[in-house]
């Protein structure tokens, strides 16, 4: 498994994280995992995060102002683009995970007909959607501030977003 890190920088826009993004490639193997979406929903649980959710990723930038979230694909492959307008582009496939910090931006460029994603939240906590208006980045900073540090990583448990997000 590769670990990568983004640090993705407020945009005016899309706040992002002080924290950054992590991705774990090829955390799962799709080809021994034939319901690897199950997998993946009970080890994210396993590490109380839960409140989980089956389907794709929005064409359109968007953030979550009080919750962080992980995604896990279980099927096909996509291009994301991560961070707003000013963002990074990154490729993902089946087995991949990313732990998203609250405020951070995400999108779906490009995609495979059988993409398909496992989302869920530590704690179980709701989510909400922002897209970066103006109206909404007052509120959605003062949220950010407030998101809970999770117990655990979704995948790794007490390692991983802890040495991560110092």
């Amino acid at each position: 498994m590769d670990i990568l890190q983004f640090q993705l920088e407020d945009d005016g826009k899309i706040p992002n994280s002080v924290f950054p993004l992590i991705v774990y490639k090829k955390a799962f193997d799709p080809d021994e995992n034939l319901d690897l979406d199950e997998v993946m929903e009970e080890t994210f649980a396993k590490n109380n995060w839960a409140n989980a959710w089956r389907n794709g990723v929005y064409p359109y930038h968007h953030y979550h102002s009080i919750t962080h979230e992980v995604l896990g694909i279980y099927k096909g492959s996509a291009q994301l683009h991560l961070g707003g307008e000013n963002g990074k582009n990154l490729d993902v496939e089946a087995g991949d995970v990313l732990i998203i910090p609250a405020g951070t931006g995400h999108k779906k460029i490009s995609a495979s007909q059988d993409f398909a994603v496992l989302g869920a939240y530590p704690s179980g906590m709701e989510y909400d959607l922002l897209t970066g208006k103006d109206s909404e980045r007052v509120n959605a900073l003062e949220n950010i501030a407030k998101v809970p540090f999770p117990d655990n990583d979704p995948l790794l448990g007490k390692a991983g977003i802890q040495e991560f997000w110092k």
